[in-house]
């Protein structure tokens, strides 16, 4: 019977079969009673695991998956060509999955379609558990199919099946948020710089903020501007509406960059952020929000939970318990540096353009 030899003399990896020769059993049996199985005796189950630990034996993850019917890995396929989305869901997927519990294979299609099929294919070799797909943008995507032999959970952008899972951000419910944490900060006079048209989240997220608007008796201080989703359109956009209507105490901005684009504009007419006018961005983009001077207030999608949520669906349908439809994920809002001294504030009695007394700045940029 072969004896152990020590860490320092071994020249490779401790395999079943030595564990087994040791323990003077077949492979099937010492198999079994690695994985608790029943059809093992008690005293030979104690002999292979004390072999085991003698042989400092450590099973192999994937060949153990494969006889349980799994790999313990999960692709996540995307179209986000720059990880600003399909990386914070991806470390919310790692998260749920647990640290060493599951691996995660990412793929970006990069938009084409032949690519994305090719990575599916790939994917699907490794004999995967399950697929999170995710979306460059909120809009509905063409399904992967129902045939697949895994199961398949969309993330950020829906499927356009409404018999597949999808997990996604609530933008309109963003939008209501947004306006409610300006309106509870005293803004009453809130223009919207939106992104571009085309998408989805541009214009639920209008739509929200002006349903809030309206449930306080309110409406925008101009009509919503929609544009592209970058800095300079911001510029453009506050130009256009501060110009327009010279009252505006407040810019809610579809995106941090459109929101680095006002706040351009608000110092370049001497006026203070947020003492005049508050700014505010979606998205909560780190290095644009902690770049801004003062740190922008913005929304967070909470894309990281979107992952986990993503995660813990695929997990529950290997279990056979699959979902359908749309799921929603609520934001939040993320004030600028709660820290940061205030910024001077007006000479003892007069009062900020256009602002009545006693109005309340707080939790602003």
């Amino acid at each position: 019977m072969p004896q152990p030899t020590s860490g320092a003399a071994r020249t490779r990896a401790v395999t079943l079969r030595d564990v087994a020769q040791l323990a003077g059993v077949s492979v099937a049996t010492a198999s079994k009673a690695l994985n608790g199985r029943q059809q093992v005796r008690a005293e030979t189950r104690d002999k292979v695991l004390r072999a085991a630990n003698r042989l400092s034996f450590q099973p192999n993850p994937m060949a153990r998956g494969l006889l349980a019917g799994r790999t313990d890995t999960v692709g996540l396929l995307t179209n986000d060509l720059d990880g600003r989305f399909s990386i914070p869901i991806l470390m919310g997927a790692e998260d749920a999955f647990g640290v060493g519990r599951a691996a995660v294979f990412l793929c970006d299609a990069r938009g084409d379609a032949i690519r994305e099929q090719h990575h599916l294919d790939a994917l699907l070799g490794r004999r995967v558990d399950g697929l999170i797909v995710v979306g460059s943008r909120t809009d509905p995507r063409p399904s992967l199919g129902r045939d697949l032999p895994v199961p398949v959970v969309y993330a950020y952008a829906p499927s356009d099946d409404p018999e597949d899972h999808s997990i996604v951000p609530d933008s309109r419910g963003a939008g209501r948020l947004a306006v409610r944490h300006l309106l509870d900060c005293g803004r009453t006079r809130v223009a919207h710089i939106a992104g571009d048209r085309g998408y989805a989240a541009a214009r639920e997220r209008a739509e929200g903020a002006g349903d809030a608007l309206a449930d306080a008796g309110l409406a925008f201080a101009g009509e919503p501007l929609f544009g592209d989703w970058s800095e300079s359109w911001g510029r453009t956009a506050a130009t256009l509406l501060l110009d327009r209507h010279p009252e505006i105490d407040a810019f809610l901005c579809a995106n941090d960059l459109l929101a680095r684009g006002a706040m351009d504009v608000l110092r370049e007419r001497g006026l203070r952020v947020p003492q005049d006018v508050a700014v505010m961005g979606f998205d909560n983009w780190e290095i644009l929000v902690a770049g801004s001077r003062p740190a922008l207030t913005s929304v967070d999608l909470d894309l990281e939970q979107v992952g986990r949520r993503a995660a813990r669906a695929v997990l529950r349908a290997r279990e056979g318990r699959s979902g359908s439809g749309t799921e929603l994920q609520e934001g939040r809002v993320v004030a600028g540096d709660p820290h940061a001294p205030p910024g001077p504030g007006p000479a003892a009695g007069e009062r900020v353009r256009g602002e009545p007394a006693g109005r309340v700045h707080a939790g602003l940029t």
